[in-house]
């Protein structure tokens, strides 16, 4: 079988501390047939350097230099230069598994299918393994997919464990500006997939950074998901009617999340009203749909007293 062209998207952003470990990991693949397209997205350190002086050792990169624009803006810059037929995205403080590729690509072309997705490790920035988290080997059809995603549960929102059919998704920009753009961007190429894998090993290391976003306690930064989760609930109204409800018991869920972390952080009125006025949304469908008896009881508490419940949560150490 003809070995597919796979092009490595790699956006990179003071990242001088990792950079080597991370692009090592990628031109040491035991699948060969790569193309890596490093993104410097006006780095202020060292890596744009970095990233030429790669390049002068491995013809296979190539090295895109561009105004500072933030990830997404960095992924999409990088997309018209991919020229395989399958398409990944590495974050360049992270690193992978030298087999990831080959194994990755040979479950896609067994199984036929547009999207694979790997296990994950959560490591340390030393590297020590915080937690490993899979799910078992299985293709996944779009709907049952769809529902995975929404859930959180064996598919996951992450962009960077994953390997993609090139035509999948040229046509989805990630949504500039945006923090969790994984969220935007992940529904809609699941939603145009015929089948996903999902492959057991966990190939993918996560680097768990003391300094971004996802460790802060609280950012209002983090309410872009709410703008994202939102979106979805209007994708799915219209694509996927069947999985609305869930996707708006998620959506609420997640507000409900959001108040908890503010409310605990003391954030100013404005921010917990932009949270509160989401809520409303709820009336769209039947959120209540097909959830357990405890969830609807805590669901109903916190959309007649927010406030109180988040409190309450708060002080049982429940949802955070």
């Amino acid at each position: 079988m003809r070995e597919p062209l796979i092009s490595v998207v790699v956006p990179i952003y003071e990242v001088e501390k990792y950079l080597d470990r991370c692009v090592e990991s990628i031109v040491n693949q035991t699948y060969k047939n790569l193309e890596i397209i490093l993104v410097d997205d006006g780095s202020p350190d060292n890596c744009p350097k970095m990233c030429d002086s790669w390049a002068e050792k491995d013809n296979r990169i190539k090295v895109v230099h561009k105004e500072n624009g933030g990830l997404s803006d960095a992924r999409n810059a990088g997309m018209p230069f991919a020229t395989g037929e399958i398409i990944s995205f590495i974050d360049s403080d992270d690193w992978i598994e030298l087999d990831m590729f080959e194994k990755m690509l040979n479950r896609m072309q067994k199984d036929n299918s547009d999207i694979v997705s790997c296990g994950v490790k959560w490591v340390e920035e030393d590297g020590s393994l915080i937690r490993d988290v899979t799910s078992d080997d299985e293709v996944l059809d779009t709907t049952i997919a769809m529902k995975e995603l929404i859930n959180d549960k064996k598919l996951k929102q992450h962009v960077w464990n994953k390997i993609y059919k090139y035509d999948l998704i040229k046509a989805i920009p990630f949504e500039k500006g945006k923090y969790h753009e994984d969220v935007f961007w992940s529904y809609q190429i699941v939603g145009r997939a015929k089948s996903v894998s999902i492959a057991k090993e966990s190939f993918y290391n996560y680097v768990q950074r003391s300094n971004s976003i996802m460790g802060e306690g609280f950012s209002v930064k983090r309410l872009d998901a709410l703008d994202a989760n939102e979106l979805r609930c209007e994708y799915m109204k219209e694509h996927f009617p069947e999985l609305y409800d869930n996707a708006l018991y998620v959506y609420i869920g997640s507000c409900h999340y959001q108040l908890q972390c503010a409310v605990r952080a003391n954030q100013p009125k404005e921010v917990i009203d932009n949270i509160l006025d989401r809520t409303s949304y709820r009336k769209t469908g039947h959120p209540t749909r097909g959830i357990t008896l405890k969830q609807k009881i805590w669901y109903y508490l916190f959309t007649l007293f927010p406030m109180t419940t988040c409190r309450v949560r708060n002080r049982l150490g429940k949802g955070i």
